[in-house]
């Protein structure tokens, strides 16, 4: 494992309740300080105002946007409206900027991945290092990770 620094940014993951956690890019990060992850159930709400949201149809996060709680939405795309009706407050959504490309493989035969999707372990990475968090460690658990860090090395990112 890579050697870490304490994060700046506090994050929290909110999981639908259909994402399957085997599946899910973000497990080995589960009791890693910091991180706060909670299950999107019926009776769920969660108050995230203030957050900074990531969501592909915002405005790109900057270091400027530094210092807020980042909220990170961990759901399939065909889920994710649902998951977002569930949080309350007024967000900052802020969108990765560039062409960042997934290493994740897109397996939906229902549901059309938005271009500019990432697996949330990629998103999450990429907005931490916009933050000033640039922690490869984040990636140590993901099965594409020297893919997704080519990806980048090629993409300029």
């Amino acid at each position: 494992m890579t050697d870490r620094a304490p994060l700046r940014t506090e994050v929290v993951v909110i999981r639908h309740q259909k994402e399957r956690i085997g599946k899910c890019s973000l497990r080995h990060l589960h009791g890693r300080p910091g991180f706060t992850f909670l299950k999107c159930n019926k009776a769920f709400a969660f108050d995230a105002t203030g957050h900074l949201e990531l969501a592909v149809d915002a405005p790109p996060l900057t270091a400027a946007d530094r210092g807020p709680p980042l909220l990170l939405l961990d759901s399939t795309w065909r889920h994710l409206d649902a998951l977002r009706s569930r949080i309350d407050g007024q967000t900052i959504r802020r969108s990765i900027p560039g062409r960042v490309v997934t290493a994740y493989p897109r397996t939906s035969r229902v549901f059309d991945d938005p271009p500019e999707g990432l697996a949330s372990v990629e998103a999450l990475y990429v907005a931490l290092r916009i933050l000033g968090d640039d922690d490869l460690s984040l990636l140590d658990g993901y099965y594409w990770r020297d893919e997704f860090l080519a990806g980048l090395e090629r993409g300029g990112s």
